[in-house]
């Protein structure tokens, strides 16, 4: 089959990115588990089924003629939802050349500071990431099965449109957290997408860590994007005296420097390689109150 048919499972933030950077006459199918966002799907350019945790008729005839999967459904206790439902389904695709599976820069757990990349050993902290390991396993013994490459993309902090530090600016939500030395890593929704079309343009497999070249302390992104707003920044909190939620916290406890030298070496050149980069166009060109608000780093995880 020469023209590419992709399939999204769990076409949400990310997902709507990747099909509004896609190329002209690209069929991509996407799932949601809410019919009432099926709307959104199609103006993203996606062609929307449900999936609740069941293989479906419909899906079942979309699988059957999808040249490129991608998976962006977090696993669960009893494992990845989309291998449990469809893993036959999947294995049995007739015209499928590649997937996609996104994970998260968790599954690194805490390394002090000190630059990981993709050869770094896994110490998942979080149930979460423990269960993304698991994952990403799954997802490469089963390519290795069927003979098929598996790109499984590793996502720090995912901002964008909707979704950044101006946004919390705006809406009073922002807080400068400062843990000394704490720095994370963030990626661009964009550039998920753009990796994503780069690799499935090659049908490349592997393991690749999608992140910017700049981790930075979070209280520092907060700081800018108000300089461009021209407010004043929120106060600093020191973090052991900051009301945060469980989930929150547990992301402070993991610190870690994130290469993306794998990626660069696979040809991809980023977008936005830095925050300042990203903040600077959404401030100029009003994009940065478009798309879903939400907090200023999604974590991937």
């Amino acid at each position: 089959m020469s023209e590419k048919q992709f399939f999204v499972f769990g076409a949400g933030y990310s997902g709507k990115a990747f099909a509004r950077a896609s190329r002209d006459g690209v069929t991509i199918r996407g799932t949601t588990r809410s019919p009432k966002k099926f709307a959104v799907l199609g103006q993203a350019g996606i062609a929307p089924l449900r999936f609740d945790g069941a293989l479906t008729a419909e899906i079942g005839e979309a699988l059957k003629t999808t040249t490129h999967l991608i998976v962006s459904v977090a696993p669960e206790e009893a494992g990845d939802p989309v291998l449990g439902a469809a893993r036959e389904a999947i294995a049995a695709m007739p015209a499928l050349e590649w997937i996609a599976y996104l994970s998260t820069v968790g599954v690194y757990g805490d390394h002090g500071g000190g630059w990981v990349d993709e050869r770094a050993e896994c110490r998942p902290v979080s149930k979460r990431s423990v269960m993304r390991v698991a994952a990403e396993q799954e997802w490469l013994k089963l390519g290795q099965e069927i003979g098929r490459p598996v790109a499984i993309l590793r996502l720090s902090g995912i901002y964008g449109p909707g979704r950044n530090a101006l946004v919390n600016l705006a809406d009073g939500t922002a807080r400068r957290l400062v843990k000394p030395g704490q720095v994370f890593n963030r990626i661009h929704c964009d550039d998920i997408a753009g990796a994503l079309w780069h690799l499935a343009g090659k049908n490349s497999g592997g393991i690749f860590n999608v992140t910017d070249d700049e981790p930075a302390p979070p209280q520092d992104v907060v700081a800018y994007a108000a300089g461009l707003m021209g407010v004043e920044p929120p106060p600093e909190i020191a973090f052991e005296t900051a009301q945060l939620s469980p989930m929150a916290r547990s992301f402070y406890g993991e610190n870690k420097r994130v290469s993306n030298a794998a990626i660069k070496a696979a040809g991809y050149g980023f977008a936005f390689p830095d925050y300042r980069s990203a903040l600077d166009q959404m401030w100029a060109d009003g994009s940065w109150r478009e798309g879903e608000p939400r907090s200023p780093m999604k974590r991937a995880d």
